[in-house]
This record gives structure tokens, sequence and C-alpha cells, in this order.
């Protein structure tokens, strides 16, 4: 288990700051011990939590060339036939994944292929949960077009807490099944949408594990 890249600078700056008010609780006048007796648990508890949450585990990943792997690790909350108006202009079949806060948020490219569109969009930071948090939240959209010429649409949606979205997907680039596409910071969904008549084999309310879980396949 290492800590991401990501992590760093948050970790320096909780890890600074739990510093900074355990030393000035410590001069307050009265009984500092009593005080520290209490700050300090609650100070390594919130350190280790952040901690927890930047974990990057060592990862075998599932490798086929028509397996859609899952991006992210949490839980199935959608998956349906919808409309997708932003890339594919049609009928798509979303699968979304939830990912609370104890989930590894890491996220990674589900297909092999070559990125056509990668687009940020600032929007709201709606609960992730609501159906409108795809087209309205702070979002990420990245469209991967698979050798076969099948365009699959992965979309990193903000939620109530999580304020910010890392995407490595740049236009044009080429890549490969199971890389990191990206990290969505302190709880948030991931959103694929398949084209028509992709076989899925997951449903709503089951957990999923990133590079290894099997969404569908791709004909």
């Amino acid at each position: 288990m290492t800590i991401h890249k990501e992590g760093f600078k948050i970790l320096g700056v909780t890890f600074l700051g739990l510093a900074a008010i355990n030393i000035l609780l410590a001069f307050i006048p009265g009984s500092p011990a009593q005080t520290l007796k209490w700050s300090v648990p609650v100070s390594l508890v919130v350190f280790f939590f952040v901690l927890n949450f930047f974990r990057s585990p060592r990862r075998e990943g599932y490798y086929h060339e028509n397996a859609i792997i899952a991006p992210a690790d949490g839980k199935i909350v959608v998956v349906e036939e919808t409309e997708e108006g932003e890339i594919l202009k049609g009928k798509a079949i979303q699968v979304s994944i939830f990912m609370n806060v104890f989930n590894v948020h890491i996220n990674w490219f589900p297909i092999n292929g070559k990125i056509r569109t990668a687009v940020h969009h600032s929007g709201r930071f709606m609960s992730a949960y609501l159906p409108k948090a795809s087209t309205e939240n702070e979002r990420t959209t990245v469209a991967i077009e698979h050798e076969n010429g099948s365009t699959l649409v992965v979309r990193q949606i903000a939620g109530a807490i999580a304020r910010r979205i890392v995407c490595y997907a740049k236009s044009e680039n080429t890549i490969k099944q199971g890389d990191q596409m990206g990290f969505i910071k302190f709880g948030s969904r991931v959103d694929i949408y398949l084209p028509p008549g992709t076989r899925i084999d997951v449903r709503p309310g089951q957990k999923v594990v990133g590079k290894q879980t099997i969404l569908g396949w791709l004909e």
C-alpha cells in the first residue's frame, strides 16, 4: 500500500494544521495536559482518515480487449437505458458507480482505446446520488474509442463533499485498460455510457472493485 501523489499536498497541510492546533492548545491557560488528552487522539484520527482516503493499493487488474472493467471502487447505483446528449447524442446504457469516503478514489480506464474528447465542466455540488448530478454537477467527460469502433463515455462527477476532480486523459492519446484515468477527492460518482446492446454483467446494489470487476462486454 502506498500513498497516491494527489494526496501529498493535502496530507502535508493537514499535518501542519493539526500540529499548530495542538501547539496552541498546549499554551492555553488552565489544564493543557487535560486538553491534549483529547485533542491529540482526535488529531490522529483525522490525519489517518485523510491518509486512508489517499491510499493507492497495489492491485492486479483484469485485462481483456472486449471487457469493460470497473473504472472505480464503489457500489452500482444505476443500470438503465438513457440518452447521452453530450458525446454520443443518442441512446446508451448508463452504469453508475457511487464512491463513498471509504472507497479507493483512483479512477482507471475501463477499456483500451484512443481518447477522442476530454472536457471539464464547472457546475454544482449536489449529492452524487441524485440523477441530475450527471448533468448539473462539476464533472469531467472522457470519450474513448475502442479499436472495434465503439465509443464509450466515462464521466467523473463531483458530489456534495468532493470538490476536486483530477483527470489525466488528454485528447488523441492512446490509453491502456487499467491505466490511471484520474482521481476524485472525497466521495463522488463515476458514470459510464455504453453502446446500446452491450452485455451488462452488474446490477444495482452490487459492490465493484476498480480494475477487477467486469461491468460488461463490448461486441
